[in-house]
Order: structure tokens, then C-alpha cells, then sequence
């Protein structure tokens, strides 16, 4: 308790920041994801190249990798600013976004995977249907194809959304004041490393188990309303 009391707004505030780098993360990953699973069942041969090497290069590279070069490979080395320089924040403002920029990258490349083992469980002939109907590929992966895809794939999604929100640790390599740089910091003042880790296993126990049920739920409702 006296931990409690003695960090209980930094304890907040570190959550705070886990919660929204997976929010803004996750909302990026689920358009990039999204696009990418449209390129991978593409016409096109070209597009689905591009697709299949994405998901290739980002499911094969370590996400800290992924992280420490948008730090210091578009920051440092090639001047990408992702907020406003004038800000008294802009250092904590930028290492903010780039960690976005780092998770959603390579949380789509799984959110892509996910989404195109959906699509396949889509009958084909319903997207023969829609093709006779004079639907483009475009209209048909958005009115027909999708809508399902995404139903079938409620659980995996929610699975890559928790792993995300634990992903979200890794962001602390370039600074963003989340949870585990604000653990690192309590283990090194405070001779209690088992209190310190249970806080923080609690606290991440608190943010993935809603999202899981969540996720059971709206898996069984959607396979009913299938």
C-alpha cells in the first residue's frame, strides 16, 4: 500500500499512456491491416507481391527492431517529425507517435493475416455472385467479402489486440513513459521487485481480461448471426 500511495498518480499516468498507445496503434494497424489483406487477394499480381513481402518483412523483424528505427533511423538519421518542433513537449510528443508508427506497422502485418484467413472462409461463390451482379473487386471485398471476413475473425483479432496491449512495452527503448519504463524505475528505487511486478502484472491483467471476454462475446454473437 504504501507503494500504492507513494506512486499512485505516476502508476496512472503510465497506464494512461499504455492504454492510448494501444488505441491509436490498434486504429492503425486495423486500416493498414485492412489494406494490406485487400492487396494480398488482389487481381493484381503486383499487389499481392507487395502484400506477401510486407507481411513477410514485419511478422520476421523484432518489433524493438521496428522501434529503435523509427527512433533513431526517420528521427535522428532522416529528420521525420511527427510533431510540432515549437512544443515544450515535442521530444515525449514525437517518441509518442513514432512508437504508434512502430506498433501499427507491425501489428498490421498480423491484423492482414488474420483478416485474409477470414476472407477465405468467405464461399466462393458468393463472390462470383456479386461479380455477376457487376461488382468491381473493390465493391465486392467491401460489401460482400469483408463485412464476413470480420466476423469470422472477431477472436483472432481480439487475440492481436492483447498481444498488442502487451507490445505496447516495448516502447519504453525510446522513452514513451508507459508502464514498464515507469517499473523499471520503481524496481531500481524500491528494494520490493515481487510487489513491483505483481502491480504491474495486475495492471495489465485489469486491461487484457475485459478485452478478452469482450472479444469470447462477440465472437459467439457474430458465429450465431452468421
Amino acid at each position: 500500500m504504501d507503494l500504492l500511495s507513494k506512486y499512485g498518480d505516476q502508476l496512472i499516468d503510465a497506464f494512461w499512456t499504455t492504454v492510448q498507445l494501444t488505441v491509436f496503434s490498434a486504429v492503425g494497424a486495423l486500416i493498414l491491416g485492412t489494406i494490406l489483406a485487400a492487396m494480398r487477394v488482389s487481381p493484381i499480381p503486383v499487389a499481392r507481391g507487395v502484400g506477401t513481402a510486407y507481411v513477410t518483412i514485419f511478422r520476421n523483424t523484432p518489433l524493438t527492431l521496428i522501434i529503435i528505427f523509427c527512433s533513431f533511423g526517420l528521427f535522428q538519421t532522416m529528420g521525420v517529425k511527427l510533431a510540432p518542433e515549437q512544443s515544450p513537449t515535442f521530444f515525449e510528443q514525437n517518441n509518442f507517435r513514432l512508437a504508434v508508427l512502430g506498433l501499427s506497422v507491425y501489428t498490421a502485418a498480423f491484423v492482414c493475416e488474420s483478416l485474409r484467413s477470414g476472407i477465405n472462409t468467405v464461399h466462393v461463390g458468393q463472390a462470383e455472385a456479386g461479380r455477376s451482379l457487376g461488382l468491381t473487386f473493390s465493391q465486392n471485398l467491401r460489401l460482400i467479402v469483408l463485412p464476413q471476413a470480420f466476423r469470422a475473425v472477431t477472436a483472432p483479432l481480439g487475440s492481436v489486440l492483447i498481444a498488442l496491449t502487451k507490445n505496447t512495452t516495448i516502447a519504453s527503448v525510446i522513452g514513451v513513459a508507459e508502464a514498464s519504463l515507469l517499473m523499471k524505475e520503481m524496481i531500481e528505487n524500491e528494494a520490493a521487485i515481487f510487489v513491483v511486478g505483481g502491480i504491474f502484472a495486475l495492471g495489465f491483467v485489469i486491461l487484457t481480461l475485459p478485452m478478452g471476454l469482450l472479444f469470447g462475446y462477440l465472437s459467439k454473437r457474430f458465429e450465431v448471426a452468421r
